[in-house]
Parts: C-alpha cells; sequence; structure tokens
C-alpha cells in the first residue's frame, strides 16, 4: 500500500485525501490549524455563528461527487438549499436589482433599469452557458504540466473560443449598457481576486453558473462542507493531524521521501500533495537548489491576488432587510482596483458586501450574522489604520439604513495580515495569484512539480484555479493522476 502525505486540510487535500483513501492508499493529512476546511472556516462570538468563507456556493454537485465517487452518501454529511433570488444589489442613486435564476425576473428588471440588457439577456445566458461547457469539457479535468497542454487541436480550438484576449468589462458591455448594471456582472472578476479590466472574459462563465444553474448555501453554515469531508474521510481510514505543522519536505535525489515536522518527527511518504498556498509553501517547504523551475527571484514575479478586509459583526437584532447576499456599490467602481491594484491602498470608496446566513438559515447564530468585506490589496495594515477604516464602513452602512453600531454585540476583524498569517497565504491574497496575464490565468502553477518525483499541487493558486469547486476539483484531479500513474 503507496503512502501518501497532504499537507493541508483544505478542501482540494480532503478531496485528494477520500479518493486516494478509496483507492487504496494509506493517506495522512497534516493541517495546521484545527479546523478542516482552510478559509472555509467557521467563527463563533458568544452565540454568533459566522461562515468567514467562502460566502457564495455553486456546483453543489462537484462536493457531492467526492462521497458519491468515493462509495458514500454525501447527503448524510451535508445539505444544499437553492437561493433562487440570490443577491440584492444596492447601488449609489438608490436603485436596487435582485439577481435570480429565473430569467423572465432580471428582464422585468432589466426593462425599468436597463432596456438594452433586457433585449440582450437571453443572448447573454447563452454566451455564458456556451463559456462554460467549453471550459468544463476542455480544461477543468485535465492535468496541464506546461503550454504545450494546450497545443493539441482540439484544446486548441477550445482555448482559442473562450475569449482568452477579450478583457471580462469589455465582453459585459455587449450585453449591458447601463454602468450599475455592468458593475454587478463586472464583480465576477473579484470571485478570483482580479480585476474585471484586466482578467481575461473567460471568467464571464461564473455567470452561467450564478444566473443559470443558481447559487447554493449549506444548511448549518458552508463550513458544513469541509467538516462533512473531514468526517468522511476519518470514518473510512484516514488520519488527519490538526495543529501540526510540516517544517520541511523530504527530498532524496529529487525524489519525495517524507515529511518532517516543526518537532523533528519525521513520515515517509512516497508522495506528498502540498494544498496550500503554492509559492508560500514552495518558499518555506522547499530548499532552494532542489526546485530550480522555482526559484525564490520566480516566485517574487507573481502578482498577488486581492486581499479582503472583512468584519465579522453579531447585531442583537434579526434584520430581515438584509438579504443573504447584499452588495453596496459605489459611484465609481472603476476606482477600487486603481486604489488595489495601482496605488496599493484600501478603496477610498469600496464596494461593501455583506453575507446574512440568518436571512435564509435563522437558526444558524442569534441576531443577524454580518459578514462584511470590502476588498483590499495584499499590503500589511497597521492597527490605527484597522480601526479608522472599521469606522469607515461602519457609517457607510449606516448612511445607507442599516444600524450596525447601535446593534452591534460583537464583532471580530480579519485583515491581510491576518489572512498571509492563518492561511499562509502569499502577501495575504485570498487567491494566491492574480489572473491579469495570459500565463497567470490559463497556465498557473502545475498541478506536478517539475523538479521532483512524486511531489503534487493542489488549490486555488494551480489549475483550475480559485473557488471551491475549483479547488475541489483540483484535488479530484491529481488523485486520479496518482492512481493511474
Amino acid at each position: 500500500m503507496k503512502d501518501i502525505i497532504i499537507i493541508g486540510a483544505g478542501l482540494g487535500g480532503l478531496a485528494a485525501g477520500i479518493s486516494l483513501q478509496s483507492k487504496g492508499f494509506n493517506v495522512r493529512i497534516i493541517e495546521q490549524n484545527a479546523h478542516p476546511g482552510g478559509k472555509m472556516m467557521g467563527v463563533d462570538l458568544d452565540e454568533y455563528h459566522f461562515d468567514f468563507g467562502p460566502n457564495t456556493i455553486t456546483m453543489p454537485q462537484i462536493f457531492q461527487r467526492v462521497i458519491r465517487n468515493a462509495g458514500g452518501n454525501p447527503d448524510e454529511y451535508f445539505q444544499f438549499i437553492k437561493l433562487e433570488k440570490h443577491t440584492k444589489n444596492i447601488f449609489s442613486n438608490g436603485e436596487v436589482l435582485f439577481q435570480s435564476i429565473h430569467s423572465e425576473e432580471m428582464i422585468e428588471q432589466f426593462q425599468r433599469l436597463d432596456p438594452f440588457a433586457a433585449k440582450q439577456y437571453e443572448s447573454y445566458l447563452s454566451e455564458v452557458r456556451r463559456l462554460y461547457e467549453l471550459a468544463e469539457k476542455g480544461f477543468f479535468y485535465r492535468v496541464f504540466d506546461s503550454w504545450v497542454d494546450y497545443l493539441s487541436p482540439s484544446l486548441s480550438k477550445a482555448f482559442m473560443s473562450v475569449r482568452p484576449f477579450e478583457k471580462l468589462d469589455h465582453f459585459h458591455r455587449r450585453y449591458f449598457q447601463n454602468p450599475n448594471i455592468l458593475n454587478v456582472f463586472n464583480r465576477y472578476a473579484t470571485y478570483i481576486g482580479s480585476s474585471p479590466f484586466a482578467c481575461p472574459a473567460t471568467f464571464a462563465l461564473i455567470g452561467h453558473l450564478e444566473m443559470n444553474d443558481g447559487v447554493y448555501y449549506v444548511k448549518g453554515g458552508n463550513t458544513k462542507i469541509a467538516e462533512g469531508f473531514a468526517k468522511y474521510f476519518v470514518e473510512n481510514g484516514g488520519q488527519i493531524d490538526y495543529s501540526t505543522r510540516v517544517s520541511r519536505i523530504q527530498i532524496e535525489q529529487q525524489k519525495v521521501a517524507g515529511v518532517v515536522l516543526e518537532d523533528g518527527t519525521y513520515y515517509y511518504a512516497d508522495s506528498v500533495i502540498v494544498n496550500g498556498d503554492f509559492i508560500t509553501a514552495t518558499r518555506d517547504l522547499l530548499e532552494e537548489e532542489v526546485r530550480q523551475s522555482h526559484t525564490n527571484n520566480k516566485l517574487d514575479q507573481y502578482k498577488p491576488s486581492v486581499s479582503a478586509f472583512v468584519i465579522l459583526a453579531g447585531l442583537k437584532n434579526r434584520l430581515d432587510t438584509i438579504h443573504h447576499h447584499q452588495v453596496f456599490f459605489p459611484n465609481d467602481y472603476r476606482e477600487e482596483f486603481v486604489d488595489i491594484f495601482k496605488h496599493q491602498r484600501l478603496p477610498v470608496d469600496p464596494t461593501i458586501y455583506i453575507s446574512h446566513s440568518a436571512y435564509s438559515d435563522p437558526n444558524v447564530t442569534k441576531g443577524s450574522n454580518l459578514f462584511i468585506l470590502v476588498n483590499a490589496p495584499a499590503i500589511d495594515i497597521d492597527k490605527s489604520t484597522m480601526h479608522a477604516y472599521k469606522k469607515n464602513i461602519y457609517s457607510k452602512l449606516e448612511q445607507r439604513g442599516i444600524p450596525i453600531r447601535e446593534n452591534l454585540e460583537v464583532e471580530k476583524v480579519f485583515t491581510p495580515n491576518s489572512i498571509k498569517k492563518r492561511f499562509s497565504a502569499y502577501k495575504g491574497s485570498l487567491y494566491g495569484i492574480a489572473s491579469h496575464s495570459m500565463k497567470d490565468a490559463f497556465l498557473r502553477p502545475s498541478n506536478v512539480s517539475k523538479d521532483i518525483k512524486g511531489l503534487y499541487y493542489v488549490g486555488g493558486t494551480t489549475h483550475p484555479g480559485g473557488g471551491s469547486p475549483m479547488v475541489t476539483i483540483s484535488g479530484l484531479n491529481i488523485a486520479n493522476f496518482i492512481s493511474e500513474k
């Protein structure tokens, strides 16, 4: 029986572990935090429960597939709730757009807000469905090593058909004219930590997932996915060591030989899967001389994705006027990305996103559990700046009719600094690498080490990219790759 060690119990590592365990491998997962799921982390403050992230779930069949393919019943571990009218978007002029999976509801709103979009919306849904189906067939379920992998005739044709050279904002202007409506759909770029004015139009496929397929929530909190994965893995013979850090990956003659923990404990392994930030893990766990393809200088060339300024705010009164997903847009959406990526500063007038899971699942918490997120650059933020910016966000929300401070009972703030420390995230970024260049959008660091035999990577910084479903797919992909070898 082959021994596999997985560093990190995020969704990718857990998916790989469950799959490999079911195929007869002996799998141990080593996790530095005290919980499974990585950034899919639950936070309890007194009687208030929050999901740190991710808050928007799509492609539920991917998570179900992990357990079903291993011989289990996923319904015994988590249950999905479909949110048909999932996001309330509020603009600076007071107008509102509810995003719904029912096209007739969208067109009815567009007739008032954007008559051009009302005429184009069915064409938009058709095109983003096409982009998604091409990507799913050609890219999601493959392990890419280099650009050469894209050069087969079928893949080359698929690649050229997913609008790789067009920017997301330019694509959306084909279908939407009202700047406010345009911003709603451009916001999909932030799901991969990027700017809609710089990332490829390929990522418009996210619109298919939200507007055709739907947005989901997991009963009891989205963290139930990670908890369910971990429970199934352990029940079926796997082992997870929590609150345990790996100090280095043992390499002998350019082949994996195991891992060494911070306390000096050594575990042998035939293969090691790194489920964590590619850049941080490669730098910290491997000596530079054994990774010539990824020297420190090369790692430093990667541009980090957006990070986040997050406030968890527990309000004693249930505010049913706050939707499950609610977004407040600024006057100038483009300026937000100039602040983040050019000036490397917190946005002066930010988009404010709120996840309020108590809206759909009242029993999950006391009162209202507001997860408040503002996109931020991956930079260090000192305490005085943190407190000032928090007050600024509270003031902006109160101006929009949400009584934060008069109802506030508990709060906790996460900055890029704390994200960097807790999750070993590259400069505190949420998605590792920004998808602005062709290389970083379509040829992310490979799932298979170019230098070291038996070393593999899964997670948002590798192929097929960021987001919970893609991370989970990366785990399934590499498990299949190892078992087929």
